[in-house]
């Protein structure tokens, strides 16, 4: 228990740390000094109490709907120091005490569900392999709005240009963190009839995806395949990196978005894409190519949960059995996709899933299984194109720590 004039002293404190002029330990410093009268005890007390609120500043605010420094220390002497109300009642008015009582009454915590906005089977994948702080970290990132990212389309132009183009309009943007060719404008300006767009000098892509075709890293003259290309951005990405010259091959099974891909690379410069319908992943014209193709992106069908960010709604239309259906298409589409590389050759498999059993699963099971393919360490791949992103061996990049989509991408390569 603590006197009447005990708390008025602490409340003091708290209010003079709360007005966050300057930091809370030079403020306690100072608070002591003026205080000479006060023991080790009481002084032990307030900045054990004061860095309590602090820590959990937001969620006190939540239980109390008060920003008022007295209702958040009280709440912080019940609820997180654990002090009985009626320990409290020589000092607070009865109103006081009833609030303090309902939140008492109050789960200290949210449930997963309400924390993290995912359905529960979501929450129980991902707690399979993760911890519950970082499936909440996770979350946290995903459940907030997405950049906007460009990628500047070098056979045009470059990144200093269009910088200095998107200043003319006002436009308030800057160069990305890792990708080299990346944007990112603050906000959202309408910029979909922009000559920059209408032109082709730039495309709308997410940084993470523009990293992508950094670690296929084609050269100039390759043969290469875009296994599952869809409307063709990271296919766009790859031909330019190819300096528009040897073979690019954009393969899909959907004629709608190959369709797509067609007023897309007219306004892109590219003259070595050739986009090719399949009937699935066994197609003959497949076949044709095996062990012919120096490099191969396979930006497999899943689930997309690592675009939450930009569809929300992935996350409500979709199920664990969604997921095993999808792993068993992966497997395939990568078998049939290896079969394509010539000795030497390259392959990113590549999603934008969060989930092992998209990711890692599949690289383990397709490496048991065949032996003349190993491994390549993502991060030294692109720290050798002085892109210095901590990804890992097999890359991994999450909104909460790159500030991109959520990316999985492992690189392997046939042996010689």
């Amino acid at each position: 228990m603590i006197s009447p004039l005990q708390f008025e002293t602490l409340l003091e404190a708290t209010k003079q740390v709360l007005r966050f002029v300057h930091p809370a330990d030079a403020v306690l410093k100072h608070f002591f000094r003026d205080h000479k009268n006060l023991g080790m005890r009481d002084r032990g007390l307030i900045a054990e109490t004061i860095y309590a609120l602090l820590r959990k500043r937001t969620w006190l605010m939540h239980l109390t709907q008060s920003d008022q420094p007295r209702l958040l220390l009280l709440a912080t002497l019940v609820k997180v120091q654990g002090w009985e109300v009626r320990t409290l009642s020589g000092f607070t008015k009865a109103h006081e005490r009833e609030m303090l009582r309902a939140i008492v009454a109050e789960p200290s915590h949210l449930s997963l569900p309400a924390e993290t906005n995912f359905p529960e089977w979501l929450i129980q994948l991902y707690l399979t392999r993760h911890t519950r702080q970082e499936l909440i970290d996770l979350a946290h990132g995903l459940n907030q709005p997405g950049p906007l990212d460009l990628r500047v389309n070098t056979i045009h132009s470059n990144r200093a240009a269009v910088l200095a183009e998107l200043a003319e309009i006002e436009v308030e943007a800057s160069a990305t963190p890792f990708s080299p060719v990346g944007i990112r404008v603050v906000g959202k300006p309408a910029l979909q009839q922009h000559k920059l767009l209408v032109d082709g000098h730039v495309e709308v892509q997410d940084e993470g995806s523009q990293l992508l075709g950094y670690l296929l890293a084609p050269k100039r003259g390759e043969m290469v395949v875009d296994f599952c290309a869809g409307a063709g951005g990271k296919t766009l990405l790859l031909g330019a990196l190819m300096h528009s010259t040897g073979r690019l091959y954009a393969l899909d099974i959907s004629e709608k978005r190959l369709t797509n891909l067609k007023p897309r690379l007219k306004r892109s410069g590219l003259s070595n894409v050739q986009p090719v319908r399949i009937e699935h992943e066994n197609d003959a014209r497949i076949k044709r190519l095996a062990g012919k193709v120096d490099r191969v992106l396979v930006d497999a069908p899943c689930s997309g949960l690592g675009t939450l960010r930009r569809n929300p709604d992935l996350k409500w239309r979709q199920s664990a059995d969604d997921v095993a259906e999808l792993a068993v298409k992966q497997t395939n589409i990568l078998a049939s996709a290896a079969q394509m590389l010539k000795p030497g050759g390259r392959l990113v498999y590549a999603t934008c899933s969060i989930l092992y059993e998209e990711n890692q699963a599949i690289i383990e099971n397709f490496l048991a299984n065949n032996g003349d393919f190993h491994l390549v360490n993502s991060q030294e791949i692109l720290r050798a194109q002085q892109i210095d992103i901590d990804c890992g061996e097999t890359f991994q990049i999450f909104p909460h720590r790159h500030n991109t989509d959520g990316f999985f991408a492992a690189v392997l390569e046939k042996r010689v």
